[in-house]
């Protein structure tokens, strides 16, 4: 349906709707109905428990009767609530009243994704990443926790009057472990079905990265990538055509933004981001190689921002519509609508690949009235006719991009190689001149194929001191990543133990290996505190140990001369050779002694604590029930140890 996408500032008021002016559950009341969609009516209600706002979306009684689809309806309730995000519409309450089965969500007022597109068209690059980059934070919040969307689309998209982007309606949501497939039908929007949806009905997180390739493309573009005179006809274009890249439409696009669309949109699923987090890496590595004129380009209007419904509506698919089926061939095996070779597809393709049929009488007829009409005409005609446009070949086989520039009347120029990540092996990376560029016929254009993504063994450095070890990394074309340092009783100090990855896996080039250096084997740290300075050096030197005396001498306990403390301490683990610092003690510090006698004791206990000793107290026979000081060990004006104990005589 359309989302709560709906829960918008402007309501749906052109019928009147029974639930307006209820009370449901005997909480929410309903004040208007904001949208109709194909399973679902969403209304803004007021929550009269918290005197809140919220939107309030009731599965349309005829289909509350069906337990599957009551079923799915609480499982979205159940699903978003465990999605605590800041771009995931929140899901408040779930329950029934009656004939109506709701949830209770954030109301979001502002807008959807579609109805922007409807009104602007084609947005700039910048605003089509700072919209999509949200969703796919979102959905990767969603796939981390376990759960698949399968309805992304611009109506399910929420800007909100300050800005903020929400994913609303996961109302097809399904866990990534749990089987999609169904027997009758696919559930979905037809324009953003992924190909593995249509065929086999399964879903796992790529189909949701496949359909936000596809609301990408809208953004840039203003239009979709796939359209039909039928349901079927999009889903055949699905299943057997590429998502074109963005700038065949808008020719100025760059580069980077028609690499991700293919990324996100590649029919084969291996190819495709794992993930939403995955592509929501991609979309921001993409911004950040492109310009801020690139980012603020003002695109044309390219292509109409006319909009049928029909097509954006979540529906049940009949499966028969999804499936494929024999067509009439010719004798040759040929299809006579358009003479390619084929034994099955998903319907009629769309009218516009029928090639019309010239007959030679008209075309002579077309021929003498440009001679009759004179050497102008003939030279305007021919002058029309000696440029086109290079086709759009990106991800296509070289085969197919051999075809195509034949078809447009080019010919092939050089064929290249390169690495690529996000194109699959034996695709086209880019072409030269660009897609849309205008070129004269029969000239020539140059494209390079994907060898996929570059790939090296991890190189066994386990040997290596950590110099030599980054230093082969680096040779073989990787990058020597975080060091971390562990004891090791068989390898050596300053020798790698480890690598992460592991040794002889096979990971792309470039990639970042870590490196685990060994420390030795560990030493144990001994006490040397309160020793003589001559006779702790001896001792950790013995332990296989450094020692560094600190510059600065303390008072302590111990007598001037001896080790205050040290570091590490006593007890900790170091390695052979590793340094030992120690600090001596320059005696304990004096301090005057207060005079206490005649004081009350605690008088006399308060004095001698805030002057930094302890207390004892002597009461003896006589003193059992006194409260007077008659006498301390340390007379009143000398000096004592700080920390020292003073004794106290009480009568």
């Amino acid at each position: 349906m359309s989302a709560v996408a709906r829960t918008l500032t402007c309501v749906d008021t052109t019928l009147q709707d029974p639930l307006v002016g209820q009370v449901l559950d005997g909480r929410y009341r309903v004040d208007a109905r904001i949208a109709v969609g194909g399973m679902a009516t969403v209304y803004r209600a007021v929550d009269t428990r918290l005197d809140r706002v919220l939107a309030l979306k009731v599965m349309h009684p005829t289909l509350a009767a069906d337990a599957t689809f009551v079923e799915r309806f609480i499982r979205e309730a159940k699903s978003v609530a465990r999605l605590d995000h800041p771009n995931v519409v929140q899901v408040f309450d779930q329950g029934a009243d009656g004939a109506y089965v709701y949830l209770a969500m954030e109301y979001v007022s502002g807008c959807t994704l579609r109805d922007v597109l409807r009104e602007r068209g084609a947005l700039r690059p910048r605003a089509a990443l700072d919209i999509l980059e949200p969703v796919l934070a979102a959905l990767g919040a969603a796939h981390r926790a376990g759960f698949v969307h399968r309805d992304m689309k611009p109506e399910n998209v929420l800007i909100g009057d300050d800005g903020r982007v929400k994913v609303a309606d996961f109302g097809l949501v399904r866990a990534v472990d749990t089987v999609t497939s169904t027997t009758g039908a696919v559930l979905g929007t037809v324009s953003y079905l992924a190909p593995e949806q249509i065929e086999q009905g399964t879903a796992d997180p790529r189909v949701d990265v496949y359909a936000c390739g596809v609301v990408l493309y809208e953004m840039l573009t203003g239009g979709k990538p796939h359209e039909g005179d039928s349901p079927a006809q999009v889903l055949y274009k699905h299943l057997h055509e590429d998502v074109p890249p963005p700038s065949a439409a808008v020719p100025d696009l760059a580069y980077e933004l028609d690499e991700l669309v293919a990324s996100a949109t590649a029919r084969n699923p291996e190819v495709r981001p794992h993930d939403a987090v995955a592509l929501l890496a991609r979309a921001r590595t993409a911004r950040g190689a492109l310009s801020a004129g690139q980012l603020d380009a003002v695109p044309p209007q390219a292509l109409s921002a006319e909009h049928d419904n029909a097509e954006d509506r979540t529906s049940v698919i009949p499966r028969a519509l999804t499936m494929p089926r024999p067509l009439p061939v010719n004798e040759d095996g040929e299809d006579p609508a358009d003479g390619v070779h084929r034994t099955s597809r998903l319907d009629t393709p769309p009218p516009s690949r029928r090639r019309p049929v010239l007959r030679r009488g008209p075309l002579a007829v077309v021929v003498a009235v440009l001679l009759v009409l004179g050497a102008g005409t003939g030279i305007w005609y021919i002058n029309s006719g000696q440029f086109t446009k290079v086709p759009p070949l990106l991800s296509k086989t070289e085969a197919q991009a051999r075809d195509r520039l034949a078809d447009a009347g080019l010919d092939v120029g050089k064929v290249r190689h390169t690495y690529s990540d996000t194109v699959e092996r034996g695709r086209v990376v880019s072409t030269d001149p660009g897609a849309g560029a205008r070129i004269r016929r029969n000239d020539s254009v140059s494209f390079t194929i994907s060898d996929g993504p570059e790939t090296v063994k991890v190189t066994d450095v386990g040997s290596y001191k950590l110099d030599r070890a980054r230093t082969l990394l680096e040779q073989d074309g990787l990058e020597p990543g975080m060091v971390t340092r562990a004891f090791d009783e068989d390898v050596p100090k300053g020798f790698v133990i480890s690598t992460e990855p592991a040794a002889g896996t096979k990971v792309h080039a470039g990639s970042a290996v870590a490196l685990v250096v060994s420390k030795g084997a560990p030493v144990d740290v001994p006490d040397v505190t309160g020793d003589d300075l001559a006779d702790a050096r001896a001792e950790l030197t013995e332990a296989g140990l450094k020692v560094k005396v600190a510059a600065e001498r303390v008072n302590s306990e111990y007598d001037a001369g001896r080790v205050a403390r040290q570091t590490p301490n006593a007890g900790g683990r170091a390695a052979e050779g590793d340094t030992v610092t120690l600090t001596v003690s320059k005696g304990p510090e004096m301090v005057e002694v207060p005079d206490v006698v005649g004081d009350k004791v605690d008088d006399a206990k308060r004095k001698l604590r805030d002057a930094g000793f302890e207390v004892d107290e002597d009461r003896g026979l006589l003193g059992l029930f006194g409260d007077t000081v008659d006498g301390q060990s340390v007379d009143g004006g000398d000096t004592a140890p700080k920390g020292s104990t003073i004794t106290i005589r009480i009568r």
